[in-house]
């Protein structure tokens, strides 16, 4: 399996989350597919913390792989509440 690139930095603006990959690639992914990023504050979004494997927003309780984002996944905890 191969290795997801790290993170760099997040930015957003009205409608789409802009991540900054080491390998020099800009992710543009919709705010509508992470619906706690789309409503949390400007604040609340800019409070990310950066892993190697990923992203996290205390504040929002939203974690987001670099993976899943490559994979062009979305929110997927309503997929697995609604299979519980």
């Amino acid at each position: 399996m191969p290795i997801s690139p790290k993170a760099l930095g997040v930015e957003f603006d009205d409608d789409q989350m802009w991540v900054r990959l080491e390998d020099g690639r800009t992710l543009g992914v919709p705010l509508a597919w992470f619906p706690r990023l789309l409503h949390g504050s400007a604040e609340a979004r800019g409070a990310v913390s950066i892993s190697p494997s990923g992203l996290h927003w205390e504040e929002l309780d939203e974690d987001i792989s670099i993976a899943g984002l490559l994979a062009g996944h979305g929110d997927l905890s309503r997929t697995r509440r609604s299979a519980a």
